[in-house]
Formats: structure tokens, sequence, C-alpha cells
């Protein structure tokens, strides 16, 4: 771990950023230029005095999880995130978790999209990044591990997770979980993470077992679903997905047309903000 090239690169990346690059108000006169400490460190969803120790050249090795929330944070392009791993300690990430890395290009438009659930998603249905509207709407998704970071492993493994959605909704739900997930396998390979989650719900899921032999694949650019949110109940909504050039993760968009039920429950969305409710509360 070189301390002292780790706390150079990042203050001289904080400081070549402004708040509106990142989605933030600039807000009061600042007195140093780009962004504040306690700003990267709330974007990287780490303390601020965990932040300035590693600025100070005095904290500890960073894990490659928290170094990943850095890179997000900083809107590292791939060539600065493995720099970034390297000064720190840690070999640069390997070709097949690259896709958890999201292009500041992408970053930048999630940071214009603020009155309207957004988010980024890998090819295998992992949240990478959500905006305050997507938390509002689906809850933090960031606390999941291991396969369960899949929301088609979750689909299938996790009764919970289908609470959001309409029954009539849910077989259909199913197969573009199961077609999305075929696409995936088909351009990542079987020894690939896409097949370590088919393996897996073959085993757990009779459900899935039956409607992965039937081979469909596809991936959506739109689609029309009802969500069902604990508070303000059914919300219909209208889905696009931006994809990257490789098709390895997608910005999905949340959108309802002007003067429509759904319009005016994303404006209540926007109050309710990060409150809390249990998932299994029925609506109103």
């Amino acid at each position: 771990m070189d301390r002292a090239a780790l706390a150079d690169f990042l203050r001289r990346r904080r400081e070549s950023l402004q708040p509106g690059d990142v989605g933030l108000v600039a807000g009061a006169r600042r007195r140093a230029p780009g962004l504040r400490r306690e700003e990267v460190a709330a974007l990287a969803a780490m303390s601020t005095d965990y932040y300035t120790r590693l600025e100070q050249q005095r904290g500890p090795q960073p894990s490659p999880q928290m170094l990943a929330s850095l890179a997000r944070a900083l809107r590292l392009t791939s060539d600065e995130r493995d720099y970034l791993f390297r000064v720190a300690g840690h070999n640069a990430p390997a070709t097949v978790s690259t896709t958890t890395h999201v292009a500041p290009a992408l970053l930048r438009v999630l940071d214009r999209l603020d009155d309207t659930p957004a988010l980024v998603l890998s090819n295998l249905g992992e949240t990478l990044v959500q905006n305050r509207m997507a938390d509002a709407l689906f809850g933090d998704r960031s606390g999941h591990t291991g396969l369960a970071r899949s929301e088609i492993y979750r689909w299938f493994t996790d009764p919970a997770e289908r609470l959001r959605y309409p029954e009539p909704d849910r077989d259909r739900q199913s197969r573009a979980q199961v077609a999305n997930l075929r696409a995936a396998y088909g351009s990542m390979g079987p020894q690939s993470r896409a097949g370590e989650i088919v393996r897996a719900l073959q085993k757990a899921s009779p459900d899935f077992a039956e409607l992965w032999d039937r081979h469909e694949v596809a991936q959506r650019f739109a689609d029309h679903k009802t969500l069902i949110h604990p508070e303000l109940g059914p919300i219909e909504l209208d889905c696009q997905a931006l994809f990257t050039e490789d098709q390895s993760q997608a910005l999905l968009v949340l959108t309802a047309p002007p003067r429509s039920e759904g319009y005016e429950k994303l404006k209540l969305l926007a109050v309710l903000g990060h409150e809390r409710f249990p998932i299994d509360a029925p609506p109103r």
C-alpha cells in the first residue's frame, strides 16, 4: 500500500470535481476547490473520519469493496479505478468483475434524474447505484450480499421480493427474469457468475428450472408495469432501459405520463423520501 500516492490521488480527484458533477447542489460559497471530504464520504457510504484518514496517510488499508465505492463516488474511469486499487495494495479488479464499475458517463445521466426513480443494474440484475427516488420506491438494495445481490436470484428464493408486483403479473415477471439471465449466461459462459446463479437456482427453485428449460432469451428495453408501494399502493409506470455498449449494464428509468395517477403518486413518493415501511404492509 502506497499511502502517499493513495492520499494524493484521492485529494486531487476530489478537488477536480464540482458538486454539480456528482448531482449535488453547490450551496453556499466554498473556500476550497472541488468537493468537501464529507461529501465524498457520503457518496461512498463511509464515515468522514475514515475518508479523512485516508487523505492524511494514516488510515487502514481499504477493502476492495470500499475502493469500488470510492471509484464510483469520485467518478473514476476504468484506468483510474485500476490505479486506485494498485496504490491501495490490491490487484486491479479481474475482468469478470469489472461490470460492477459504473462508467462516469452513465453516472452523469443518473445524477440528473432527481425527480423520477432511476438505477443502474448489471446484466445479472445487481443494483450498482440508485437515486433517492429509486430508494424510496424499492428500498435500499445495497445491503444484499453473495448471490442475493442479483434480483433474479432473489425473485426465485425470497417470497418477499414478489410482493412488489400484483399477483397476476408475477408469472410474466418470472419469465422475464429467466430470459434476462439466459442472455447474460450466453454472453458470460457457464463458468461465470451467471452460471453460478443458474446452478444454484436449478437446485433451489423448481419454478426456475422449468422456465430455464424453455430457453427463452431476451433483454427488455422497454416495459410497462405496476409496482406496489407499501404506503401508496399500486403505481403504474413506464420503464426504459439504456444499455451500455457491451450490454453489461443498464440505466433503468421509471416514469409516468403527466397528469396520470402514477405521475401524482411519484410526486407523493418524492415527499415520502427515505422513510422506511415494512415490505409486507398492506397497501392503503
